[in-house]
């Protein structure tokens, strides 16, 4: 069980969350880091009293160094700041910076042999073989913080192999039921509402055109070393099995709860124990629990993350590069909700993938799909 505690992405949904568990379960806070909210930073410091808060923007790190001049707090900046966060003296790292920023921290506290509470699913999805191979070789524990792959790791505990499928649950988003050519002229505040989870924005576009779906599909590939067809989507609107495992023996074992992130963070933070949670237990008389087939030409980003699980290399980064720009454009209003699609198609045609990628590959892979599409 983690005993002290390192917030990497700290102002995010996931990090505010993680504080508040990490709060009810009276752990200690060893150090925070985020990218340029010095004033909820600021709060957390004064409230989590650790000794180290990283800000990624050097301008905003020097204004909440003044800020937190009257405590201990040390202040640090950049990324050589975040990666020092994620080796300080914590013994577990909640990585919950949000996109591809997440991997070379990630990859620091890998190589300090921390516990990884990873929330931070576009580190396994670009360098996905690099990481579990460098976790292999460091020793260090990786426990998935995503609701469904935090599932699936429950599903598998102490079952002595014998997995045939795993069934990937999706809620099926904002927009389940419509065709693509209604979602055409969707606004951004249709796509920003999703039915049952409460999340950050990046995260919430990616579940209305299903490409979060896509990114948790290459995930479980490299955390549970399973191949791309032995993973199956299901639409789950209800969002109550947060996933499920198939076994060659016809049974299958599922994890339910109510849709409540701080359930799968606190249990990254407390395996193999379970303590008392911050999350009621769902009531099965409630309602019904549903399956749907994922409709595949309405939501071609779950297709296209798919495709590219199978083809390995460098397109797995270049997708979810390319994603990242048009979902910031998206959120700009500077393209519509289906060019999302069409820009990550885009990049994936132009940028050349590279197979045994190495790192400094992979990040060159992901700077050439960032420009072509800010350009295109």
């Amino acid at each position: 069980m983690s005993e002290r505690i390192s917030v990497l992405g700290s102002t995010g949904s996931i990090g505010t969350q993680s504080l508040a568990v990490i709060k009810h379960l009276g752990l200690s806070v060893s150090s925070l880091a985020a990218g340029s909210n010095i004033r909820l930073l600021e709060e957390q410091a004064r409230d989590f009293k650790p000794s180290l808060v990283a800000v990624f923007d050097e301008n905003a790190a020097r204004e909440l160094k003044t800020k937190l001049s009257d405590t201990f707090v040390r202040v640090a900046s950049g990324l050589e700041g975040i990666v020092e966060a994620a080796g300080d003296g914590s013994d577990t790292v909640i990585t919950a910076m949000s996109g591809a920023a997440g991997l070379i921290p990630t990859m620091a506290a890998i190589e300090k042999k921390k516990r990884i509470a990873l929330a931070n699913k576009e580190t396994l999805v670009c360098a996905g073989s690099i990481v579990m191979a460098t976790a292999g070789k460091y020793g260090a524990e990786i426990i998935p913080v995503d609701s469904e792959h935090s599932a699936i790791f429950q599903c598998l505990n102490g079952q002595g192999g014998g997995l045939s499928r795993i069934l990937l649950t999706a809620s099926g988003g904002p927009f389940l039921g419509k065709s693509r050519a209604e979602l055409q002229n969707v606004r951004k505040e249709d796509a920003l509402r999703h039915p049952n989870w409460s999340m950050g924005r990046k995260i919430t576009i990616d579940s209305a055109t299903l490409m979060n779906k896509g990114l948790e599909y290459i995930e479980a590939m490299h955390l549970f070393g399973a191949a791309p067809e032995r993973i199956k989507v299901l639409i789950h609107p209800q969002s109550v099995i947060h996933s499920m495992v198939e076994f060659t023996d016809g049974s299958v074992i599922a994890q339910c709860g109510l849709p409540d992130m701080k359930l799968p963070i606190q249990y990254a933070l407390t395996y193999p124990k379970r303590l008392r949670s911050l999350t009621e237990a769902p009531d099965f008389t409630k309602s019904a629990l549903t399956f749907l087939e994922p409709d595949l030409n309405a939501f071609p980003c779950l297709k296209t993350a798919m495709e590219v699980a199978k083809r390995g290399g460098t397109a797995a980064a270049v997708m979810n590069a390319a994603n990242e720009e048009a979902v910031n454009l998206f959120l700009q209003d500077r393209i519509g909700f289906n060019e999302i699609y069409e820009k990550v198609v885009f990049a994936l045609e132009n940028v050349k993938s590279v197979k045994d990628a190495n790192l400094e590959e992979i990040l060159s892979a992901d700077r050439q799909a960032r420009e072509l599409v800010r350009k295109a």
